[in-house]
Parts: C-alpha cells; sequence; structure tokens
C-alpha cells in the first residue's frame, strides 16, 4: 500500500509577480517541503508578467535541478500581468500531480501548510482544505483595512469566508477539475472554490512579516476584487436597488401629502415647484443607480459572452528528474481542464 501511495504527487503552485527578491529563500523552503513529503512534488511557477527577473532565475533553477535529478517543475511565462487568479487558475490546468496547493511567493504564508494540506486530502476528510488566518504580523493599519475589507466581503459575498481571507489553499484532483472547467472572468476564485461545494476543511496558521519588498494588493486592486465578487456571486445589488425604490415610493407618498397639506394652508407660493423638485432629485437619482447596477451585470454577462482566455502562456519550461530541460510556445490555455494526471490506483475521484 505505501509503494501504491508513493507514486502519486503533490503539485504545488506558485504565482511570482516582483517576486525577485524572494526566490533564493522560497527554492530553500520548497526543497524542504519536497525533501519532507510524503509523496512526489512537482513545482509549478507562474510568471504572471513580472517586471523584474523573477521568470529568468527560475528558469535557471530549473536548469540546475534537471541536471542534479532532484526536482520536478515547470515554469509558465504568461504573455501579461493577468492578475494573482488567472495566474493560479493557469498553474493547476498545467499541473500534473494528483493533489494540489498554492502556496504564495512572499512566504508571509508558511510553506508548511501545504503539507498539512495534503495531509487532510490524503486522509479522505476533506477535497479542498484553506488555510485559515488567525493573526497576522503586518502594522497595525494594513491590519486594520484588512479585517474592514474581509469583514465587508463577508457581509456582501459569502458568510462562509473565513474572516481572516482566503490566500492559499490546497485541493484534490476533481475539484481542481471542476474549477478550471469554468471560464468565468473578472471573478473571485475564493468565492468561487467555495461555491463549488465539496467538503472542507481549515487549518489555521499565523500570517508572517513581509521580509522583501511591498505588496502588490492595493486599494484599487481591493476595491475591483470586491465589486466583481458582488456582482459575480450575488444579487444583493439588485435586491437593495428594490428596497431603496420602495422606500422611494413611500418618500415620495409623504411627500406629496406634505405639498398637498403646504398647499391647503397657503405656504406653497408656487404651484407645484415642491412637488416636481422632489421628484426630479429623487427618481433621478434612482433612474441613476439602476442603471448602475443593471450595466454592471451586463458587463459582466459581456466579458463571459466574448469567451476570451483566462490567460495566455507565452511559454512554457518543464524540468523532470530525468532528461533534459523542455520549451514550449504556446498561446492559450489547454482545450481540457487540465493535462492527463499519471495514473494512480488511488486516483479515483469517488475514492
Amino acid at each position: 500500500m505505501n509503494e501504491i501511495l508513493s507514486i502519486q504527487t503533490l503539485s504545488i503552485i506558485v504565482p511570482l509577480y516582483k517576486s525577485e527578491a524572494n526566490l533564493p529563500l522560497l527554492f530553500s523552503e520548497l526543497t524542504r517541503i519536497a525533501t519532507l513529503a510524503p509523496v512526489d512534488v512537482e513545482l509549478v511557477f507562474v510568471d504572471d508578467g513580472s517586471p523584474d527577473r523573477c521568470g529568468a532565475i527560475v528558469e535557471t533553477k530549473l536548469g540546475e535541478w534537471q541536471s542534479q535529478g532532484k526536482m520536478r517543475a515547470q515554469l509558465l511565462r504568461l504573455s501579461r500581468n493577468f492578475g494573482s487568479f488567472a495566474a493560479i487558475t493557469a498553474g493547476l490546468q498545467h499541473a500534473t500531480g494528483d493533489y494540489f496547493a498554492v502556496l504564495a511567493a512572499d512566504l508571509q504564508e508558511p510553506p508548511e501548510l501545504a503539507l498539512e494540506f495534503l495531509d487532510h486530502m490524503r486522509s479522505g476528510d476533506a477535497d479542498i482544505v484553506f488555510g485559515q488566518r488567525t493573526g497576522r504580523e503586518d502594522p497595525a493599519l494594513s491590519r486594520l483595512a484588512a479585517r474592514l475589507f474581509w469583514g465587508l466581503y463577508r457581509r456582501l459575498v459569502n458568510p462562509d469566508i473565513p474572516s481572516g481571507g482566503v490566500d492559499v489553499f490546497g485541493c484534490t484532483a476533481k475539484v481542481r477539475d471542476q474549477v478550471c472547467s469554468m471560464k468565468e472572468v473578472e471573478t473571485s476564485l475564493p468565492a468561487l472554490l467555495f461555491w463549488v461545494g465539496f467538503r472542507r476543511a481549515f487549518v489555521p496558521y499565523q500570517r508572517r512579516r513581509r521580509e522583501h519588498g511591498e505588496s502588490a494588493w492595493t486599494f484599487g486592486k481591493k476595491l475591483r476584487y470586491l465589486m466583481n465578487s458582488v456582482f459575480s456571486f450575488t444579487d444583493l445589488p439588485i435586491r437593495a436597488l428594490l428596497g431603496v425604490g420602495v422606500l422611494g415610493m413611500a418618500l415620495a407618498l409623504l411627500g406629496a401629502a406634505t405639498v398637498v397639506i403646504g398647499k391647503l394652508s397657503g405656504s406653497i407660493s408656487v404651484p407645484g415647484y415642491s412637488a416636481t423638485v422632489l421628484a426630479i432629485f429623487f427618481f433621478g437619482g434612482l433612474t441613476s443607480a439602476g442603471l448602475g447596477i443593471v450595466g454592471q451585470y451586463l458587463w459582466l454577462t459581456l466579458q463571459n459572452t466574448r469567451r476570451r482566455p483566462l490567460f495566455i502562456v507565452a511559454s512554457r519550461v518543464v524540468s523532470s528528474k530525468t532528461g533534459s530541460l523542455q520549451t514550449t510556445g504556446e498561446s492559450a490555455p489547454p482545450p481540457n481542464p487540465g493535462p492527463p494526471r499519471p495514473p494512480s490506483a488511488t486516483s479515483n475521484p469517488g475514492a
């Protein structure tokens, strides 16, 4: 039985963007994790159009591992910066393992989480495992901003998401296949992972202090991410608009009663002035808000109707324990949710 399990593979996906300073320590940590893992490990690096030398450094490292016969690894270079969610999806689609773990290149999330994810998945008690932050070693302002953001996200999008948010996770092949089969754009990967269901588990951890560089997760990106999540996974804006409409009707009736009383008492000297101004301002604002919300849904529908690829791989470098480095040029994601995995006696989705 141990021999059967040993042929399984854990694919670790690491998106890269402005991560050059973190790479030496990242390579060391991933090598250590691969040594400790009870299964074979494949590393999948995704260069998300990084402006630094991330791709070149990783490719050199792949050649070094290749010559030493140490590590199965591959590097995907996206043609531009598509965003971390698209980079993760690219890595999931091209990975060849039986289990998958997504880690961050800045190492603020402990790499050991990949092994804990693997334990839960191999034991059969979970199909998808999320890292759950219990604390952060970030500056006070960053902690406050993150708490407000994820609190709002939980309230507006999905209350099941951990209060600290989701940055890293692990999943089985059947979860990977379902997620990668969805061709939505302008969406939220964490919300999508919760939407697909399956059995979940959570691994608590303490978020580490960032050692190098600054986060590319700016306020503008957070705001866009929140808006896309709201419009993709909930009808809250439509229900809110309906509520505002009902409230507007009530206020309009109240205003009409006030105007009638004022007219009868003689306090309104210009006939129809108050009622006209009240109607113009209120219903004008209500119409503008409604058009904006409907426009958001129409935009998302248009984006998904276009069927543009979520990402474009400019080149792919694959390193195995034997043979030589293989570099291929690609212009689109593979047609299937993922490339075929090596046969395994325990790869039955129902196992």
